[in-house]
């Protein structure tokens, strides 16, 4: 059986440029990959009016239950500053036992410490008894619309059970091995508006200054408490995250304030209380506004259990140390993934994600492998 070495195959997904929705041949990458370890693999590209075409990929290896599946995504988000870089961007890069190119930490070198994974236990058992999978989008750093949501629709259509899924976001802060993620909080994007009428500052009888209102709303906002956190989840919180009134001059009184802000609930919540305490607060305080709300994801929770025992007691034995089992962070593809199956997240450090010189190290990716190694001994001993 085909043995996978996870660094050679982290270096060929960096190398494919595949910034959102750009998949640049990386799903090829691991296609051909899965597909020696016998895996069967399926294509689905998506799109939808306004939006690009995105690749997808859905692999199975074996057609029993249980089905245990590793859920990630191949795109990146753009490199910024490609003068800031002190190495190549897409050149995977190994310097001092470091690997570097975007999409190092998120989320590509996981993805082949999985398939790694796989390769060994295939080697040690021949057979399973039951099936692993990969669900791969190149839609998770954009908008979401065309990736991990409408391929879960696609496969449930055919008939495929999802048991149980790992979705290999990076989730330890700053050292391998200190956190998993059980449940995150639920997001809600806000944009405010109060209108006035535009004049001349000297002449503010003859104008409507949309900005004293403006300040007045974002003050109700500032001032709420939504609640105190419970036993799995830290409080929710409300963040101001823009202010803008178009203007570039002293002297105008502008014609329209605008506001963004951003909320992270908890489970103490739903997506639906938060946006009608949000329009109840702001009508209270009697300024004339305009108000969008869009929930982008829902709080929720996926109780310790199987999967998190299994990766508790991998973690220990590779590293000698106990994860935390969490729901802090930001949102992820594991808001649409918990409506077909239980799941854990856990995968390499996040802390240089997103960033210039974006790196990890080997050992670590290694260190991934042999601790998904554990996982799937244990998921099918």
């Amino acid at each position: 059986m085909t043995a996978i070495d996870p660094i050679e195959l982290s270096q060929a997904l960096i190398r494919c440029e595949s910034v959102t929705p750009e998949d640049a041949g990386a799903l090829d990458v691991l296609q051909a990959a899965l597909e020696e370890l016998g895996f069967v693999c399926q294509r689905h590209v998506f799109t939808e009016d306004g939006t690009p075409d995105v690749d997808n990929l859905y692999a199975r290896l074996g057609t029993a239950s249980p089905n245990i599946c590793y859920a990630g995504h191949t795109d990146v988000v753009p490199i910024g500053d490609v003068a800031a870089w002190s190495v190549a961007p897409f050149g995977a890069d190994i310097k001092e036992g470091v690997l570097y190119g975007r999409g190092a930490v998120d989320m590509k070198p996981a993805i082949a410490a999985f398939v790694a994974a796989v390769a060994q236990l295939v080697h040690e058992r021949g057979t399973l008894a039951g099936s692993i999978s990969f669900l791969i989008t190149g839609d998770e750093e954009g908008p979401a619309i065309n990736g991990t949501k409408k391929l879960l629709d696609v496969i449930t259509a055919q008939g495929e059970v999802l048991d149980h899924c790992i979705v290999g976001e990076p989730t330890n802060p700053a050292k391998l091995g200190e956190m998993a993620k059980i449940g995150r909080r639920g997001s809600v994007n806000g944009v405010l508006r109060v209108n006035g009428v535009q004049g001349h500052a000297a002449y503010p009888e003859n104008a409507e200054n949309p900005v004293p209102g403006m300040l007045n709303l974002l003050k109700v906002l500032d001032g709420l408490a939504l609640d105190q956190g419970n036993a799995h989840f830290q409080p929710s919180n409300l963040e101001i995250t823009s202010i803008d009134v178009g203007n570039t001059a002293h002297n105008v009184i502008p014609a329209q304030a605008s506001a963004k802000f951003n909320v992270r609930f908890n489970s103490e919540h739903s997506g639906d209380s938060i946006t009608a305490l949000l329009r109840e607060s702001l009508a209270a305080a009697n300024v004339a506004h305009e108000l969008d709300l869009h929930v982008t994801g829902e709080s929720f929770l996926c109780p310790p259990g199987k999967l998190s025992d299994l990766t508790t007691a991998a973690v220990e034995k590779v590293l000698g140390i106990t994860p935390e089992l969490s729901t802090t962070g930001g949102t992820s593809d594991a808001r649409f993934i918990k409506d077909y199956c239980s799941l854990i997240e856990f995968g390499l450090i996040n802390e240089m994600a997103h960033k210039v010189d974006e790196n990890i190290a080997v050992a670590d990716v290694q260190a991934l492998a042999e601790i998904y190694t554990e996982i799937l001994r244990g998921y099918f001993s």
